[in-house]
């Protein structure tokens, strides 16, 4: 098997070795005959496929940062221990990816330099288990995580456009390699179903922009006011969770709702407090180790009061904003206790922000009480109240909605559009990632939840925003580029058969008068 132009003996016999994990020169694989068998084109095509599943799921995978601390608590609560899951996530997803990007690589730099797909029965065992370890997530993401697959249909308004163009150019790249079979192979009905199966995925691709729809293909003029910031239990990357400071750093970000979650004490005391236990955000492990386990509710406003509520932000470290935090907000964070609802109601009418809240647990036995608790607190607080969300509008509803609180994965760009035009406010959470804000600002959202409120308040505009002649002129260059380079490809590549073919045929012709001057 002849090297072809450009593709040097040792650079083979390199590829072959990474590949098929032995040491085997070019010259002695041509000498020993070796031949690409159907056998090793299923395990390249499982290859392929493997790495397409390992991609899409590190799309999957940086889509869900969004939502990783809520899946960073839920470990917490069943297995008390604190870890920032979200980088292991990475690093075991770039770790797979990158195994199988290299090998099939390899492989169809092999497959150009007319070399063999010998894959080492290691690197076969080893592309299993990937395929395996990410089946396996997908399904644990399906049973525990559903609402992370509408994350990803939301995410495609932000990524479509330029997911069209990344698949594209791959795609258009693969036209090399798949030249290269097409010439090599002496088997008609292969390359009548190779070309077949390309050319249908090519013309599918060039008009895959027919279906794409994104809020942000608009005119500039077109684009909808900044969506007003809601602090998801203060700033809780900039303060520990549901305490005055977060509320003043919440306040510093120009949130104008400070949303958090109201428990009531023992003896009648609403205090704000999200988990049902204090174990996460309290040192009540050391200060009360016998009743640590009791709910919230089982402790007065006295026992209360002994806790710190700060500490454990900067020992956890529950976003990796906490790493630079000046001394100053350090300290501040260690001091920092549970605050009543009274506190709190003050704080936000002297700052002139609204308070947005959830009473729980709202299956006590002593919901009522609690109720009534609450309501006194704030009619003594003497703060109006400014905001109050309500649910989805359901189809056979009737009464006037103001206001819509509901998770972003629970509402489509048409449905924000319908609500906007009939003067309803709609709010959605938890949003974190800029190309999330950006989707639901083109959309034309009211407000959004964030526990990025420092890093949405300095967004002057979406990430990205295209009138549609402008895309439009992209998708025409995007897709006649890519037809010239596959033209290109098939081109070269021909013309390289060509060139090869000549001189294995000058060297049969040489080897013929050899044998012929032996015999004489």
């Amino acid at each position: 098997m002849a090297d072809p132009p450009g593709c040097c003996r040792l650079c083979a016999t390199c590829l072959l070795c990474l590949y098929s994990c032995q040491w085997i020169t070019a010259k002695k694989e041509k000498r020993r005959g070796l031949r690409t068998t159907k056998c090793d084109c299923s395990w390249f095509f499982f290859l392929f496929c493997v790495f397409l599943f390992t991609l899409v799921w590190l799309y999957i995978a940086i889509i869900i940062l969004n939502d990783f601390h809520n899946f960073n608590e839920f470990i917490f609560k069943q297995q008390k221990l604190w870890l920032d899951w979200s980088l292991v996530l990475l690093i075991a997803t770039a770790v797979l990816i990158t195994y199988s990007a290299v090998l099939l690589v390899l492989a169809l730099c092999l497959q150009l330099c007319g070399q063999p797909l010998k894959l080492h029965w290691l690197h076969k065992i080893l592309l299993i288990i990937t395929a395996l370890v990410v089946a396996a997530a997908f399904t644990g993401l399906g049973i525990k995580w559903a609402e992370e697959w509408r994350s990803a249909r939301v995410s495609l308004q932000a990524t479509g456009p330029f997911l069209h163009i990344g698949v594209v150019g791959g795609m258009t790249l693969l036209a090399w390699p798949l030249a290269s079979v097409i010439y090599r192979t002496h088997n008609t009905g292969l390359k009548v179903f190779l070309l077949l199966a390309y050319s249908a995925a090519m013309i599918a691709l060039y008009l895959a922009p027919l279906g794409i729809t994104s809020p942000c293909i608009m005119e500039e003029n077109q684009l909808p006011p900044k969506p007003a910031l809601v602090g998801h239990r203060g700033a809780p990357m900039l303060a520990p969770e549901n305490t005055l400071m977060s509320l003043r750093k919440a306040v510093d970000c120009d949130v104008q709702v400070f949303e958090t979650d109201v428990m009531v004490s023992a003896d009648g005391v609403p205090f704000l407090m999200h988990d049902e236990k204090l174990t996460r955000t309290t040192n009540v492990q050391t200060v009360f180790p016998e009743r640590a386990a009791l709910n919230s509710t089982a402790f007065n406003w006295t026992d209360l009061q002994q806790l710190n509520a700060g500490s454990w932000f900067l020992e956890r470290r529950p976003f990796p904003s906490v790493q630079s935090l000046s001394h100053g907000d350090r300290m501040q964070a260690t001091r920092q206790k549970i605050p009543s609802l009274g506190q709190v109601l003050d704080a936000a009418k002297e700052n002139n922000i609204s308070i947005m809240f959830d009473l729980r647990p709202e299956n006590h036995s002593d919901y009522q009480s609690f109720v009534n608790a609450t309501l006194e607190v704030i009619l003594q607080s003497g703060i109006p109240l400014q905001q109050v969300y309500g649910r989805k509008r359901l189809q056979d509803e009737k009464e006037p909605l103001l206001h819509v609180n509901l998770p972003y994965q629970d509402m489509s760009s048409e449905e924000i559009k319908q609500y906007r035009q009939d003067n309803i406010s709609v709010n959605l959470y938890v949003v974190n990632q800029p190309w999330l804000f950006s989707v639901l600002w083109c959309s034309g959202v009211s407000s959004v939840t964030t526990n990025a409120c420092q890093v949405l308040k300095e967004m002057k505009r979406p990430i990205w925003l295209l009138p549609s002649s402008t895309y439009l002129m992209i998708w025409i260059v995007v897709d006649c580029v890519s037809f010239l380079m596959i033209l290109w490809a098939f081109l070269l590549m021909k013309k390289c058969s060509q060139r090869r073919r000549t001189a294995e045929s000058e060297t049969d012709v040489l080897l013929t008068k050899i044998n012929s001057l032996m015999q004489d």
